[in-house]
């Protein structure tokens, strides 16, 4: 593994970190504007239904998926441009 790679992983787990965070305030907004409740369900709310918290938990997923995904490739690109090196290796 080149130094560069072992370097990013420890930069890679703040950008993994700091997006759970901003995941989590977009769900949490994006929740409200749809729903216009301040909190989401939960899978052990007795007073909501199957379909509510599937939804919930359906759109919750995608929304962590997608800010991780753009952190971690946007993170990726950023060091390449100071260090020169993909962080994987291949690029």
């Amino acid at each position: 593994m080149e130094a560069a790679a072992v370097v990013y992983r420890p930069v890679g787990m703040v950008v993994g970190a700091l997006g759970g965070v901003v995941a989590g305030a977009v769900f949490k907004r994006l929740w409200q504007r749809v729903a216009h409740e301040d909190d989401a369900p939960d899978a052990t709310d007795e007073d909501r239904g199957w379909r509510e918290v599937l939804i919930a938990a359906a759109l919750q997923g995608a929304v962590f998926a997608l800010v991780k995904a753009a952190l971690d490739r946007s993170g990726a690109a950023a060091w390449k441009r100071v260090t020169g090196v993909w962080p994987g290796g291949s690029g």
